[in-house]
Order: structure tokens, then C-alpha cells, then sequence
């Protein structure tokens, strides 16, 4: 309760007014007059009632004390078990909070911030979010329901900016066991050919095994390595790199029984291939307008080695010069095709004809280069049509088509066929998008039988222009046409050439993003993203298989011709398996290497300083009763285990205000009469 005064004068009116009552009253009692006290009093009852004198009485109620209780929901709790436990230790607690009147509760679920580069569990910063409008008097503390790996915990106390205890409820089990494979070195780059290290060891948390732990690592899907190794010991695997590109090398360690989570029990890395000195044969059976072209595209190329010869004197060409006096360099034949043949990344034979320059067997070497592994490129001119034909050598087994003989001499377009719509090499040709297309004129094709492979650009009449094959284990191309140079030299407009040659060749020595069949998998933050080129129909959907082992079935969508594509919005990180038919691709969303997945085994040893420094405390709800909630007023201090302290807060909140006039109204009448009536008693005796 409060006094104070709500005057019906002016001040200086009471002022006035009391010094007057003072005078009359020091006179009364000068003077010694009767029922002077009553006078006296009777004047003060006047000036009080002048004065007004109020009393307020406020009415309170006692502030609820905040109460935060931060679940974890990050991935290491996402299997059913530690899920159930954490949905029932909250369906408790919050049951038992909302008993005590004097806690207001709020509940946050931490969770895997999408945007975060390395996934990690922060409850801590959570917990701050939750309380930023709550002053520290007020705030009770906070009731952690996680499994413990926690990666956000202050250094101490005084860094959470409140004094308030810190209590953690952990899932799982104490026994838990969990085996991972880290990736201690792996390298980005590579030589292709070259020998890479990988450093890996294998981990057990929890109860470590004696035995040996079984390793199988597959580089781009293939098995490489199958090994025994020790846990905890460090190991190094190296591989040659098999490829340009991207090369994804994956290790994966056999399951424990009874382990918590096969998540982490795969790692993957991805190197890059780089081809160093790309060695290319080029071989022109003559001088001509087009060799040019395909010099200067294979020499603009720096990671190109060209070795190119233009046969200038073959031997039915005697004019009795003698040898020594010819300023030409002999072609070394055996040298190229017998000794160094498998040196060669690309063999390029361009307007050649059988002309008794190279014997007849170096052309099954050849095919058998081919068979082996190797690339062949035959780009025809009219000669491929007649009887010195390359075609009617130990060559022709792995050539895609073979000639009739006819070489068409008319103007067209070239164009994408059905098959060329879909196929990488020629499916975004610039200028093929129109009908006719953007580009100049060819006017020589040579005709062939129906061919094998894939048909890519399409002749006069529809004829075959473009031929891609594989043979055994390398590959073919055939351009049915010696006036690609037109579109070199900028004839009605030009062409793409250099698109063109580039393709058929990066494709011809394997280059990955122009494969005719591929899956491929890559992360865009947390959207994975699946595309799927063919040469066939629409792609039954895509088998994705997450982190936590479900398996998603994914439509896959048509984006271009020939390629198809979907997306998947995913909280997990981790690697993604996907498949599609025989085809599988790998993905990795969120840092390789990330503190959610370091382990997952449930602890209760990280959180226990905090918890005893704020005086809280750490329990495991596995089989175990909730603590006792306690309510405690002033510092918190351990009141050991099976008790959760909270802090009540002291603070109220006015909730109204009564306001009682002491001297107005029938109370301050009646004290006015009493007096008055008291003198008027006094005088009449």
C-alpha cells in the first residue's frame, strides 16, 4: 500500500489556509479557551479534507519463470529408437512443467541448418534464440533432450549470459557401439595414369573390436581393393587414375552387429582427372583443304601432343629422284604402329587410302589397338569409297559401316538425326535448333550400308554422315564427308566445326559428360540432383537410397532430348547412393568430413561440465525415471541425482490498482461532523 495526495486546492491556497489554522490554533490555547482541542481538531479535519490524502493498494501476481527445453533433432537422433525415446522424454517432461504453475515452457527442436556448409548440432545456440526476449532474472533453465553430441558447448558458465542450471536428459544407451571410416589425405587432382595415396583409418566408438575390420573400395563403381585392416591403425590405398574428369573413389567398412548407424560407415572422395600430353596420331592420306582443320583444332588444344604426317610421296609415285636428294621425312610405319601404337590416345586416319605405305598387317595392329581400348577416327573423302578403300583391309571388322561405292556429290544441310537429338556429342549443336539449320553447305558425302552404332548427323536423303561405335573395348568414329573445312572457312555463314571435331573426339577418348548411358548425381545445397542421359525411352524412376538407409523411388522428368532430370529436397546429410537400371551414382550433400557424422555413439561425458558448473545435471532417460522437477528461490546449488533444480523468480507483475480517498466521501463527512459537532457540544455546556 501507498499513500499519497490528490489536493482540492491549489498549494499555495493550502498553504495559506494552514498557517491561517495554525494562528487560530496557537491563539486558542494562548488564550486558554474552552474545547480548544476540539476546535483544533476540527480544523484539522478541515485541511485533511482540503488535502485529499489517497491510499493506493496494488494487486499482483507472482511472473512465471521461463523454462526452455531444446530437443535435438538433429540426423545422429534420427534412427527409431532414439526417436521414440526422445518423443516420450518430452511428452513427460512437458506433462510434469505444466503441473507447476509458476513455469512457463517453451519447447524448440534444434535442427540441421540447410544453409550450414559443415551440418553439426548446435542445441546451445537454439537455446539462446528461444530466451532472447526473456530477462535473466526470469529465466528458470534449460532441459536439453539429446544424445549428447553436442557441438556448441560454451568453454564455461559465464559465456551463456545467464545464471541459470543446465540439464541434460540423454537418449541411447551407454554400451552403444558404432564403427566409421575416415579420410585422413585424399588428394583432388590426378595425373590419368598416374599412381594415387589415399590415407584412411577406421574407427569403433564405444567398446573398440579386436578383430579385423573388412574394407572394400570401388573407384567409379568398380571394385579395386578388398582389405582386412586394424582398427584404429592408419592405412593407404593407391590407385591409378583410370580417367579425365571426375573420378569417385568409395570406401565402405563392414557393419558391427548391433551398431547404432550404418550412415557413416561409407566415405567418398572425388579427384579429378587430368590428362596430361593427350597423344594423337593424325595421319592425311594427302594434301588437301580440309587437313588443315583438323590440324589446327587438335594443335589450339595445349594438352594435345599431335603427331601428324600428310603421306606427299606414295610409292607408286616414281620419278626417278634419288632418295637422298627428297627433302621428306620417311614415315616411320613400324615405329608408330608396332612399337608406340599404344602410346597413342587417338588415331586419326583423314582422307587415307591402301596405297602400300603401311604393309596389311599393321591394319589388324590397328584393329586390335582398337579391340584393346584405343579410338579410331576415319574422316572420308571420296577415296574411301573406291577400290584402295581402308575398308577392304583386316580394318574392317571394327569399322561401323562399310561403303557401296557411291559418293554423292549434291548440296545439303547436314542435320541432327534421331539418334543425333539425343546423343551428347551433337545434342546442343549450335544452329541445329532450326530447320533449316543455321550453318553452311556440305557437298560430298559418301555412301555406306546400313550402318552400326549410332548415327548421329544425317546426309543428303537422310543418308549416314556421322557414325559413333564401339568395338570390344574402344571406339570408332567415321565422318562420311571431307567438307567439314566449309564450315572452317566461314562458307554461307559457317558452321560449328570446332564443337563438332572437339565432341567426337573428347568422346572418342572417353570423356564422362559425353557418355551415350549415364547416371549422374551432384549436391546443390540441400537438393540433390539426379540427371539421366540415354539413347532409349523415358528412364523408369531413379532408386535413391539415403544416408539412413531409405530408399526413395524418384520420377525422373525429361529435360532435353535424350536427357532426363529430377530433384529431391532432403534434410539429411550424407552420402546418396542412386540407381537407375545397371547404372549407379554417388552424391554427398554437406561437408564430407562433418561433426554430425564424426560419431554418433550417445554420451553423456560432453555436457557434464556445463551441467555441474550451472549446477544441473545429466541423466539418461534409457530405462530410467524422469529426475524430479524441483523448484528452487535464489542460487541454485546440486541437490544430487534424481532432481532437475529450477530457478523461481521473485518478480511480479501489477495487475490493477485499488484506490481508497481517506477524508472524501460519507468516511471524511463524517469525521468533519463529528468534530464540528463535537465543538458545538463543548460550547453549549
Amino acid at each position: 500500500m501507498t499513500l499519497d495526495f490528490a489536493p482540492l486546492l491549489p498549494f499555495y491556497a493550502l498553504v495559506a489556509l494552514a498557517l491561517g489554522a495554525v494562528l487560530v490554533a496557537v491563539g486558542l490555547f494562548v488564550q486558554g479557551a474552552r474545547g480548544r482541542i476540539l476546535r483544533v481538531a476540527a480544523l484539522a479535519a478541515l485541511l485533511m479534507a482540503l488535502v485529499n490524502p489517497v491510499l493506493y493498494q496494488e494487486e499482483r501476481e507472482p511472473l512465471q519463470s521461463v523454462v526452455s527445453v531444446v530437443v535435438d533433432r538433429s540426423q545422429s537422433q534420427n534412427s527409431l529408437e532414439r526417436t521414440e525415446q526422445t518423443d516420450d522424454t518430452l511428452q513427460q517432461l512437458t506433462e510434469r512443467l505444466e503441473r507447476q504453475s509458476r513455469f512457463d515452457v517453451r519447447v524448440v527442436e534444434s535442427r540441421t541448418d540447410e544453409n550450414e556448409e559443415v551440418p553439426s548440432t548446435r542445441l546451445f545456440e537454439a537455446l539462446s534464440s528461444s530466451i532472447q526476449d526473456v530477462p535473466t532474472s526470469r529465466f528458470a533453465g534449460a532441459i536439453l533432450i539429446t544424445d549428447g553430441q553436442v557441438h556448441d558447448i560454451p568453454e564455461n558458465a559465464a559465456a551463456l549470459g545467464f545464471d541459470a542450471p543446465i540439464h541434460a536428459l540423454v537418449t541411447g544407451h551407454p554400451d552403444e557401439v558404432d564403427r566409421r571410416i575416415q579420410l585422413i589425405e585424399t588428394p583432388r587432382f590426378g595425373i590419368v595414369g598416374e599412381e594415387q595415396t589415399v590415407r584412411y583409418r577406421v574407427i569403433d566408438d564405444g567398446q573398440p573390436s579386436s578383430e579385423p575390420a573388412s574394407v572394400s573400395v570401388r573407384l567409379n563403381g568398380e571394385d579395386i581393393a578388398n582389405a582386412a585392416v586394424t582398427v584404429g591403425n592408419e592405412e593407404r590405398l593407391s590407385f591409378e587414375v583410370p580417367r579425365g574428369g571426375k573420378n569417385i573413389l568409395e570406401f565402405e567398412v563392414g557393419v558391427l552387429d548391433d551398431e547404432i548407424t550404418p550412415a557413416n560407415n561409407r566415405a567418398v572422395m572425388e579427384l579429378e582427372g587430368i590428362r596430361e600430353n593427350l597423344r594423337v596420331l593424325l595421319v592425311s592420306g594427302e594434301p588437301h583443304s580440309g587437313e588443315r582443320a583438323w590440324r589446327n583444332l587438335l594443335k589450339s588444344d595445349a594438352s594435345v601432343d599431335l603427331v601428324h604426317f600428310t603421306i606427299l610421296r606414295p610409292p607408286e609415285k616414281q620419278d626417278g629422284t634419288p632418295i637422298n636428294e627428297l627433302s621428306l621425312i620417311a614415315f616411320p610405319t613400324r615405329e608408330l604402329f608396332v612399337e608406340k601404337i599404344n602410346e597413342f590416345d587417338l588415331i586419326v586416319f583423314d582422307r587415307y587410302q591402301r596405297r602400300g605405305v603401311l604393309p596389311v598387317l599393321y591394319y589388324d595392329y590397328i584393329a586390335q589397338y582398337v579391340e584393346a581400348g584405343g579410338a579410331l577416327l576415319i574422316a572420308a573423302g571420296p577415296e574411301h569409297a573406291g577400290s584402295q578403300s581402308i575398308a577392304t583391309t583386316p580394318l574392317a571388322p571394327v569399322l561401323p559401316a562399310m561403303p557401296t561405292g557411291e559418293v554423292n556429290d549434291v548440296g545439303f544441310f547436314p542435320r541432327l538425326s534421331e539418334d543425333g537429338r539425343k546423343h551428347p556429342v551433337t545434342r546442343d549443336l549450335p544452329g541445329s535448333e532450326q530447320e533449316p539449320p543455321s550453318w553452311g553447305r556440305w557437298f560430298r558425302a559418301v555412301e555406306v550400308d546400313a550402318p552400326e552404332g549410332n548415327t548421329v548427323l544425317d546426309g543428303p536423303d537422310g543418308s549416314p554422315l556421322l557414325v559413333l561405335d564401339r568395338t570390344g573395348e574402344g571406339r570408332v568414329a567415321m565422318l562420311l564427308s571431307d567438307h567439314g573445312w566449309l564450315w572452317a572457312r566461314g562458307f554461307e555463314g559457317g558452321g560449328p566445326h570446332v564443337d563438332l571435331y572437339r565432341r567426337v573426339a573428347h568422346w572418342l577418348m572417353k570423356e564422362p559428360s559425353l557418355e551415350e548411358e549415364a547416371l549422374t548425381a551432384r549436391a546443390r545445397g540441400r537438393t540433390l540432383i539426379v540427371e539421366r542421359q540415354t539413347m532409349g525411352d523415358e528412364p523408369a524412376p531413379a532408386s535413391v537410397t539415403t544416408p539412413a538407409g531409405e530408399v526413395i523411388d524418384l520420377a525422373l522428368s525429361q529435360a532435353e532430348e535424350g536427357l532426363f532430370r529430377a530433384e529431391l529436397e532432403t534434410e539429411e546429410v550424407g552420402l546418396f547412393e542412386v540407381a537407375n537400371g545397371d547404372l549407379t551414382a554417388l552424391a554427398h550433400i554437406g561437408a564430407i568430413d562433418a561433426p554430425e557424422f564424426r560419431a554418433t555413439v550417445s554420451t553423456e561425458g560432453l555436457l557434464q561440465p556445463i551441467a555441474r558448473e550451472t549446477g544441473g545435471s545429466v541423466t539418461r532417460v534409457s530405462g530410467n525415471e524422469l529426475p524430479t522437477i524441483l523448484p528452487v528461490r535464489g542460487a541454485v546449488r546440486d541437490t544430487g541425482s534424481g532432481r532437475m533444480p529450477l530457478r523461481v523468480t521473485d518478480e511480479t507483475v501489477l495487475i490493477g490498482v485499488n484506490r481508497i480517498p481517506l477524508f472524501s466521501g460519507f468516511l471524511g463527512l463524517a469525521l468533519l461532523l463529528l468534530a464540528l459537532g463535537s465543538t458545538w457540544y463543548r460550547e453549549g455546556r
